[in-house]
C-alpha cells in the first residue's frame, strides 16, 4: 500500500470512528405510529388457533385499545391461564411486593404470578398447555425486571416442550448502550445476564441473544418464534400509551429511569410517592438543590422512601425533554456529585446497590473519588464485547 492511500485510509477510519461518536438524530414517536408484534394477528392467531395456551401479559399488553386476552377470546382462542410479572397482571403493585395467584374477575381466567417465590413457571402450570404467548412492554434496562421474567419463561418451555411466541414491543431506549455490564457473582432477578445497564435491543432481540448465548437451560430444545415490529427502529425514543410499570407514569421518567434507579440503591428518593417518580431525586437534610417534594402512600408506592417527610434535591424532567441535545449516555455525574455533598458519606450506599450495578466496582470508584471519565473509561472493554455479541441478534435498522 502507498503512502498517500495509507494516509487517505488512516483519515476515513478516524473520521468514521468520530462520526460515529457524535449523537445520531433522535426522533421522538407516538406509541400509534408503529405496528407491533401483538398488532399482527394474522402472523400468530394461524399456530394458536385450536390451541390450549398461555399469555404473559399485564395492563400494557393491548392492541389498540383492547388487551391482548380480550380480542384473543374474541377470536375463539383457548387461553388456559394467564402469566403475571412484577407488578401483577393490572400493573399496579408496589416493586418488589409478592403477588398471589387468582382468577381474573373479567374472564374468569387464572392467574399464575411470577413473582415473589414462584418466578418460574413450573412442569404443572405448563401442563396440558401447547404455546405460550408473551407479550410485555421492556424499556431496554438491565434492572426492570420483565426482562428476567421472560428468561425464566423460555427456560421452562425449553424444559417442557412448550414453544413460545414473542410479541415484540419498541424499545424506548434503544438507541444508546451503556453502564457496566453485569458479572455473573452479582447476578440476581434484577441483572441476570452479562450486559450492561442499557443494551439496546427490543424484547424479541433480548429473547434471541437469550437463545444464542445459551442462558437458559436447554436452549438447544427451545422452539422460539419472534412477532417483529414494524415501522420502528433503534433512533426512536417512543412515547408509550401505557405505563408500563406503576412507577414509570410517562417518557420523561422512562428516559430518566437508567441514569436515576442507581439511587435505589442509596439513601435518595426519586419521588416513589409522588406524581414525579424517576423524575427527581432527593432527601430530608440534603443541602443541595431547589426543589421539593413529599412523597405519600400511593398505588404502586404504599409505603415510599420518606413517607410524609419533606425532601430536598433537584427535578430534571426539563433534563429529559431536552432529549435531542444531551449525550446518548447514563448521565452518572448525578449520583456522584449527590455522594459528594453528602454530609455522612459512608450511610450513602445500601445493599442493593451492587446488584444494580451488576458489579462492586462502581460503588468504590464513587467512594475513591474517580472521575466521570475514569469510571466510564473501565466499562469500555466490556461494553465493545457486548456490542459484538448484541449484533448478531439485531432485527432492525
Amino acid at each position: 500500500m502507498n503512502i498517500k492511500l495509507t494516509t487517505f485510509v488512516s483519515v476515513l477510519l478516524l473520521y468514521s470512528v468520530f462520526a460515529h461518536s457524535q449523537n445520531h438524530k433522535l426522533k421522538l414517536v407516538d406509541y400509534d405510529s408503529i405496528i407491533t408484534g401483538a398488532e399482527q394477528i394474522s402472523a400468530y392467531l394461524p399456530i394458536i388457533k385450536n390451541k390450549n395456551i398461555v399469555v404473559v401479559a399485564n395492563q400494557a399488553s393491548t392492541i389498540g385499545k383492547k388487551h391482548i386476552v380480550d380480542t384473543l377470546l374474541s377470536c375463539g382462542v383457548n387461553i388456559s391461564s394467564i402469566f403475571s410479572p412484577e407488578h401483577g397482571f393490572r400493573g399496579i403493585a408496589d416493586a418488589g411486593k409478592k403477588i398471589d395467584n387468582k382468577i381474573d374477575s373479567k374472564t374468569n381466567i387464572k392467574i399464575v404470578s411470577l413473582y415473589g417465590s414462584h418466578r418460574k413457571p413450573t412442569a404443572n402450570d405448563l401442563q396440558d398447555i401447547d404455546i405460550v404467548v408473551f407479550d410485555l412492554q421492556d424499556v431496554g434496562v438491565r434492572f426492570f425486571t420483565y426482562s428476567s421474567t421472560m428468561t425464566l419463561v423460555m427456560e421452562a418451555c425449553a424444559e417442557n416442550n412448550v414453544p413460545i411466541i414473542v410479541l415484540d414491543r419498541p424499545n424506548p431506549n434503544a438507541y444508546f448502550i451503556d453502564g457496566p455490564v453485569l458479572k455473573k457473582e452479582n447476578s440476581s432477578f434484577v441483572g441476570m445476564h452479562p450486559v450492561p445497564v442499557v443494551y439496546g435491543m427490543t424484547i424479541g432481540e433480548y429473547a434471541l441473544m437469550i437463545v444464542g448465548e445459551k442462558w437458559i437451560n436447554k436452549s438447544q430444545d427451545i422452539d422460539l418464534k419472534i412477532i417483529k415490529l414494524k415501522k420502528w427502529d433503534h433512533n426512536t425514543i417512543v412515547k408509550l400509551k401505557i405505563k408500563p410499570s406503576p412507577n414509570l407514569p410517562n417518557w420523561q421518567s422512562i428516559y430518566l429511569y437508567p441514569s436515576l434507579c442507581f439511587f435505589e440503591g442509596t439513601v435518595m428518593s426519586v419521588g416513589r410517592g409522588t406524581d414525579l417518580q424517576f423524575q427527581v431525586y432527593g432527601k430530608p437534610s440534603f443541602k443541595h438543590g431547589d426543589f421539593e417534594f413529599t412523597p405519600t402512600s400511593k398505588p404502586g408506592a404504599t409505603n415510599p422512601k420518606y413517607n410524609n417527610n419533606l425532601c430536598r434535591g433537584y427535578k430534571l424532567d426539563s433534563y429529559a425533554e431536552n432529549y435531542t441535545d444531551n449525550p446518548h449516555k447514563l448521565n452518572i455525574s448525578w449520583l456522584i456529585n449527590a455522594y459528594k455533598h453528602m454530609d455522612d458519606s459512608t450511610a450513602f450506599f445500601n445493599g442493593y446497590f451492587d446488584k444494580l450495578a451488576g458489579n462492586k466496582e462502581f460503588r468504590d470508584q464513587i467512594i475513591n473519588g474517580l472521575s466521570e471519565n475514569s469510571i466510564r473509561k473501565s466499562w469500555q472493554h466490556d461494553l465493545n464485547r457486548f456490542k459484538i455479541i448484541r449484533k448478531k441478534y439485531l432485527l432492525y435498522p
